[in-house]
């Protein structure tokens, strides 16, 4: 739509007030409302955002150690611009318009640090190369009967589940909680976050959700902008969510699955399907097969853009189907990417190492970048694993399992800082070792419980 047209819309569907937002380094999207006189001087032009965005952490705590911005530039404003594709109503307030925001230098170049800023620019390396990218997510998430009070009262102990007991793929749960799951659906769909699928996973109050496949930009905001909005309904439910990796020692984890395919154009305007080649081992093509192999290459050193959070790792232990080594077979869940035989519009490859926790901008932007380097290196992948991947390995493909080795493995990739930029990678990699540092100070309750009375 044009600014004229979507001014037509806001008049006749009463729109009173805009919300603005953009993604930060942690995917927690901050935001504000705006007037609609501010709004039509913003279509002009953009807008000034405090840059303090990406100089601090998820908790609004300021860096000591980013170059972007801090203490030295006085925490100035960047330049915001909105995306007029993302126009959306707000379901909970019908005279409330909301749009997404780009956040951009003032040559107009994407701000460094911005996630959204990345995919888009690696999603112009694929349509150098003649590709389109199409992903989906699934996501999975713990259920509360608890608010954000409750929680920090009951120090993160002894929380009410949704629902009790080890359930997975339970037709009686959902029709027990059918006025959250109603909304979840209804709402989601009424912002343009269409689902695909929503059912009950293994654990107490852990539900899945599958968002329709959509162009890689689109997915990346769905997914981003799906997190907020459960919240959001949640908290009207007088419930909770978490998309933490793994909330609970003795609780499966939250994974963050990635569909994805990459499509050409011929001159008549018809698209097709790349990964696919009917009669092919996984009706794989060979540039399905060195796009996986890019990504089994690189994963490794690309771990810390997937696994964002210390708590990331607790989800890499043995005995559950996350990924521990870089792996991939054919209808394998076992491994680190599952290759899915669909025919011309449905063959894909699904990323398994991602969990909830994940930014979709960083992780959809690393996963394509690692794939189209496989391609233009004409990599080569390993053999398809059969059966448990998990096992014995080439020692080069075992992953890292913890942030402090992921981080360190992604600042020594010169391959990562070719494919995403050098101010990119080093701006993630600083805000990790803060992480790392904020949780290495930490005295845990497994300390207290282990060292208290026996030391």
């Amino acid at each position: 739509m044009s600014p004229t047209e979507i001014l037509e819309a806001f008049r006749k569907k009463g729109i009173k007030k805009v919300k603005v937002g953009g993604f930060d380094i942690d995917g927690i999207l901050r935001g504000k409302y705006v007037s609609l006189a501010k709004f039509e001087s913003a279509l002009k032009g953009g807008f000034g955002f405090c840059d303090v965005i990406f100089g601090w952490d998820m908790h609004d705590v300021l860096y000591d150690n980013v170059k972007v911005t801090g203490w030295d530039s006085g925490y100035p404003d960047t330049h915001a611009t909105l995306d007029l594709d993302t126009f959306r109503i707000l379901p909970n307030e019908p005279d409330t318009a909301a749009f997404l925001l780009d956040f951009v230098t003032k040559e107009g170049a994407a701000h460094p640090a911005c996630p959204r800023g990345l995919l888009k620019k690696v999603l112009r390396d694929a349509k150098a190369m003649g590709y389109s990218a199409t992903f989906a997510a699934e996501l999975e998430f713990f259920v509360f009967k608890e608010t954000p009070e409750s929680v920090r009262e009951k120090g993160y102990k002894k929380l009410t589940p949704l629902s009790p007991g080890m359930f997975g793929y339970s037709w009686l749960r959902t029709a027990e909680n059918k006025a959250f799951c109603e909304a979840l659906w209804n709402e989601s769909a009424a912002f343009d976050i269409p689902i695909e699928g929503l059912h009950t996973e293994t654990g107490p109050g852990v539900y899945e959700v599958a968002l329709e496949y959509d162009a890689a930009i689109r997915m990346a905001d769905k997914a981003a902008l799906f997190k907020t909005q459960a919240k959001e309904i949640a908290h009207r439910h007088g419930l909770m969510p978490t998309f933490m990796a793994k909330w609970n020692a003795q609780l499966p984890g939250s994974s963050g699955h990635l569909h994805q395919s990459l499509w050409s154009e011929d001159a008549a305007g018809q698209k097709s399907n790349v990964f696919f080649q009917q009669g092919a081992e996984g009706d794989l093509s060979d540039t399905a097969r060195h796009y996986l192999a890019g990504q089994i290459a690189l994963m490794p050193e690309l771990t810390a853009l997937y696994a964002p959070t210390v708590n990331a790792y607790k989800r890499y232990v043995p005995g559950v189907w996350a990924p521990l080594t870089a792996t991939w077979g054919i209808e394998n869940r076992t491994c680190a990417i599952r290759a899915i035989s669909g025919g011309a519009s449905g063959t894909r490859l699904e990323y398994r190492q991602t969990a909830a926790d994940m930014n979709p901008y960083i992780a959809i932007a690393t996963c394509l970048a690692a794939g189209l380097h496989g391609i233009r290196e004409k990599l080569v992948a390993p053999a398809a694993s059969k059966g448990d991947a998990s096992g014995g390995r080439d020692p080069s493909l075992v992953l890292p399992r913890s942030l402090r080795d992921a981080t360190a493995r992604l600042e020594a990739s010169n391959t990562a800082r070719a494919l995403l930029g050098e101010t990119f990678v080093d701006h993630y990699v600083r805000t990790r070792e803060w992480e790392i540092r904020q949780y290495e100070r930490a005295v845990t309750d497994w300390e207290l419980e282990r060292y208290f009375e026996g030391i």
